[in-house]
């Protein structure tokens, strides 16, 4: 039925086809989508929204996740949208200048997340290598300067793309088999010559990913030799704790985000659905993974968190009745953190 609806009313626009080869299962593709999404955002926003009230977590490392949180917001909202507007309603026609500015966004903010990771171990680097400069070294003036350095070099580096496609002459062929802008899936719409645009893109990912991968991996090298040398065993367990979540991280983003990058280019032989599942968890599950990754490695957030959970508590204990000479003074028994504090009543 939709497939007679599907012709570009002009030359301006594309027809973004969702996953190839399983348009039938796509309602029900539609379901971990959405809810990724819906979670990701939940699990993010409480993030920012955690760290912005409480004074005491205005520091380095939570600045980090912050923006950390707020790339995921940006990458989920860039991608999935779009993708459920095909899935649920059809609606798979998008603009020149949409699918360049998605694709343009959705690149820069890739690169941004890349260079986030990069001053987290950096941070990890410097707290437990160098703890004794670490408020001198690292400050929150310091971290805001990196990531504004992170976002020049992402805009810089990704604003060629769009630049070099708009330059390009585009066939009547215009069904892009994704689910959203992808620099190389837009590129083989094209019937001029793409090759500075295939060499510009596998360039851009192999520097960036060549760069920081190389940074991280020396970083947490110095770090498990620093560890190891410890010779307290709470101590080394503390140290594991902290990094192993920026590990997990960094294992989700960097193996989907290389092998999306090389499938386009080199292969041939992967079924098209597989490689767009892929290429779309890897902007779905790093945003939803995140929060609760650094919300169970860290103790700090962990028990703000659980502080704000108790606030939405009954303020009332339904199930305890103090005596005529106690008063309540903290009732929130949801949370193992919150106990009720029962103090006497003052008589005159």
């Amino acid at each position: 039925m939709a497939d007679f609806n599907l012709t570009p009313s002009d030359l301006s626009t594309f027809i973004l086809m969702g996953i190839p080869g399983m348009e039938a299962a796509h309602v029900w593709i539609s379901i971990p989508f959405s809810s990724v999404y819906i979670i990701s955002l939940l699990g993010n926003v409480m993030v920012l929204f955690i760290v912005g009230k409480e004074q005491t977590l205005h520091k380095p490392m939570y600045l980090l996740l912050c923006m950390l949180a707020l790339t995921d917001i940006t990458t989920t909202t860039f991608v999935i949208p779009k993708a459920l507007c095909i899935f649920w309603f059809n609606l798979k026609d998008i603009t020149l200048v949409g699918c360049l500015t998605q694709m343009f966004f959705l690149h820069a903010v890739s690169i941004m997340h890349s260079a986030i990771l990069v001053t987290m171990a950096f941070d990890r680097y410097v707290a437990i290598c160098d703890p004794l400069r670490y408020s001198t070294i690292l400050t929150n003036t310091r971290i805001a300067k990196l990531g504004l350095l992170g976002l020049i070099r992402a805009i810089l580096l990704v604003l060629p793309l769009p630049l070099l496609l708009s330059r390009q002459p585009f066939c009547a062929n215009r069904f892009i088999p994704h689910t959203y802008c992808d620099h190389m899936a837009v590129a083989k719409m094209s019937c001029g010559d793409i090759t500075a645009n295939r060499l510009y893109g596998l360039g851009m990912a192999f520097v960036v990913m060549g760069f920081d991968l190389t940074v991280i991996v020396l970083s947490y090298s110095v770090i498990v030799r620093a560890v190891l040398r410890i010779a307290s065993k709470k101590a080394n367990q503390k140290v594991f704790d902290t990094c192993t979540a920026h590990i997990c991280v960094m294992m989700m983003a960097y193996p989907v985000g290389l092998f999306s990058t090389l499938t386009h280019r080199f292969g041939h032989d992967i079924a098209p659905h597989i490689h767009i599942i892929l290429a779309n968890l890897y902007f779905l599950l790093p945003p939803m993974l995140n929060p609760i990754i650094y919300g169970v490695k860290s103790k700090e957030l962990r028990d703000k968190a659980g502080k704000y959970i108790c606030r939405s508590c009954s303020l009332g204990a339904t199930d305890f009745k103090p005596t005529s000479q106690e008063r309540i003074v903290t009732t929130a028994p949801c949370y193992r953190g919150c106990p009720i504090v029962i103090k006497p009543i003052k008589t005159i």
